[in-house]
């Protein structure tokens, strides 16, 4: 049987209050489509304490604490933005695990460098940081999607390391 979405939610819900950790979320690209899918799960009031949608660089800085050198030198679609995204929403929401994901989801604003379905994405896991760069094909929905299920897939996998987000 096919798992979906939900059931990877659920998993991850589980560990998470297996864990006695809590979930926060920094939405750049999904534009809040990550913490709508999470709280689509019942019970996820137990582990899920927020999200951040921080489609403003301004956001970024003011909310999430991202430095806007960081920005200016990398721009927002970058390793070093959301590993400061997922630092800062872990701490403005109190939890002890973040993702936070960043991209070019389309159908314009692409580049040589950072083509359309560029997704950088940062886990943050018991204070421990680690980053992902993901391309994903298709429009702008599709490249929205697709990040939502690697979002769920890296914290479910870095969860079931034995080192967290510094594990393999």
């Amino acid at each position: 049987m096919e798992r979906t979405l939900l059931d990877d939610i659920a998993r991850l819900g589980e560990a998470l209050r297996a864990r006695g950790r809590t979930l926060a979320t920094a939405e750049s690209c999904t534009g809040g489509l990550l913490a709508s899918s999470l709280t689509d799960v019942p019970g996820s009031s137990d582990w899920f304490r927020g999200a951040v949608v921080a489609y403003a660089n301004g956001v970024k800085t003011g909310v999430l604490g991202v430095p806007e050198d960081a920005l200016a030198a990398h721009g927002a679609v970058s390793e070093a933005v959301v590993r400061a995204m997922a630092r800062g929403a872990a701490r403005v929401l109190d939890a002890q695990c973040a993702v936070a994901v960043s991209g070019i989801a389309g159908p314009g604003g692409g580049s040589a460098e950072k083509p359309v379905g560029t997704v950088w994405m940062a886990f943050f896991v018991d204070g421990a940081v680690c980053a992902r760069l993901h391309r994903f094909d298709g429009p702008r929905h599709a490249v929205k999607a697709a990040t939502v299920r690697a979002a769920v897939a890296g914290l479910l996998e870095l969860l079931a390391a034995p080192g967290g987000a510094d594990g393999p």
